[in-house]
């Protein structure tokens, strides 16, 4: 099977793999479900705390390269496997709720995995957290949030005992917004 390759260098083994197994998981739909799908167009350069997605009106699948370096073996198990269920699920029902039954049903009985809808991986290196404490524990603010609150936008308190979240310096101290 031949892919159109973008935003990677052709000698790199691990993109090669990912290459590999979406074929692999292709194939396995194929097999299933007698149709045949072609190949999508695969991209590494999904950001943020994304490992993956699929574009399946535009038949493309995009991979976080920095989760997919810490991560391969994720990748290879159930990233990639997830996300070509959305585009056969689209092949084969057209549009339909990205993780709703028809895709359910590709995860669990084509690829034999549990149809989990986020994936568990570390994203402190793609996208930073920062530490707010509230009185009764910490909290974990995205760096979005963050930098609403350093702007004074916006305040969060805690839900569980209604205190206004501060924020823990890099020293641990609690500082005031």
């Amino acid at each position: 099977m031949a892919y159109r390759y973008t935003n990677m260098k052709h000698d790199d083994a691990l993109f090669q793999q990912i290459q590999d197994r979406v074929s692999e998981c292709l194939a396995l739909a194929s097999r299933h479900t007698g149709r045949h799908f072609d190949p999508p167009l695969v991209r590494f350069n999904q950001r943020g705390r994304i490992a993956g997605s699929a574009w399946t009106e535009r038949w493309e699948l995009r991979f976080n390269p920095v989760l997919l370096a810490d991560n391969a073996q994720d990748f290879l198990t159930e990233i990639v496997p997830h996300e070509v269920a959305h585009l056969v699920a689209f092949a084969l029902h057209g549009q339909v709720r990205p993780h709703g039954r028809e895709w359910q049903t590709i995860m669990s009985e084509v690829f034999g995995l549990e149809p989990r809808t986020r994936h568990r991986l570390n994203t402190e290196k793609v996208a930073p957290v920062f530490r707010y404490d509230c009185g009764c524990r910490i909290h974990k603010l995205s760096l979005r949030r963050h930098n609403s609150v350093r702007r004074g936008q916006k305040r969060y308190q805690c839900l569980h005992c209604g205190q206004p979240l501060m924020p823990i310096k890099p020293s641990g101290k609690r500082t005031t917004p």
